[in-house]
């Protein structure tokens, strides 16, 4: 339900443009819900369905919690505004989503952030561990990239794309975490279980390294081969996402 605080643009905008609005303002709610936000920091960008090469992004300044469909900005592949609009956008932020979105047609949704778990296992040598029943879901469709500085240099998306290859997730050493997803809800998807793995590899590892039960190789495997329908749970799951928006942080929907 929207909450009224934002001058709608939906009559401007194509039907199918209205609704990747409404779903990807719904994503950035979702991670200031769960406290993934980073103050007006990191991103998570949409393609516009149609024959233009068009994206939309967050308003820089904008906390996530204040993002609505009709504020997020329209751009192109080189992080041009083309649409009218008193709003700007960090071009640097954009630099690893138009890689992204450049090189795989199917991330038609792109989650990247700094969360102090995602970080934290991104910054560790060996990883994502098979300590825990979701990395073991996981780890098969998990890549690396590594660290480069801040993401302002446009020659690193090569490199970036290069590690990603066909891989819906990723962790960028010493930086965070990046899903991708065909949907909003599989990109959320992605995100959520990648974001609890490594919160409980964390938690996991407070006991040291050398303390730390992994799983059977037998069991890793089963649990990848059994993990594989993140479509089926995406569209489980996307709804009872949106009603705890409307419940807790309604008017992404404005």
């Amino acid at each position: 339900m929207a909450d009224g605080s934002a001058v709608s643009i939906r009559g401007q905008v194509s039907e199918q443009e209205w609704q990747t609005r409404v779903e990807l303002a719904a994503l950035y709610r979702l991670v200031a819900m769960h406290g993934w936000d980073d103050m007006i920091f990191t991103h998570i960008s949409a393609r516009v369905p149609g024959p233009e090469t068009h994206f939309l992004i967050n308003p820089y300044g904008q906390y996530f919690e204040e993002i609505t469909a009709s504020s997020l900005v329209k751009i192109d592949l080189e992080g041009n505004i083309v649409q009218q609009t008193d709003s700007f956008i960090n071009p640097a932020g954009f630099t690893i989503h138009s890689a992204v979105h450049s090189a795989r047609e199917d991330a038609h949704f792109v989650i990247h952030l700094h969360t102090v778990a995602g970080v934290g296992v991104a910054g560790q040598k060996h990883g994502l561990l098979p300590l825990s029943q979701n990395a073991c879901l996981l780890q098969n469709d998990v890549a690396y990239h590594g660290y480069e500085g801040l993401a302002l240099n446009h020659d690193e998306r090569e490199r970036l794309i290069a590690d990603m290859g066909d891989k819906n997730m990723m962790l960028l050493r010493n930086h965070g975490t990046l899903t991708v997803g065909e949907t909003a809800a599989a990109a959320w998807v992605r995100m959520f279980f990648l974001e609890r793995a490594c919160a409980q590899q964390i938690a996991a590892l407070s006991a040291g390294v050398e303390n730390v039960l992994h799983a059977p190789d037998a069991a890793q495997a089963e649990t990848r081969q059994q993990g594989q329908g993140v479509g089926m749970i995406a569209a489980l799951a996307w709804p009872g996402a949106l009603r705890q928006l409307d419940r807790r942080l309604p008017g992404y929907d404005a």
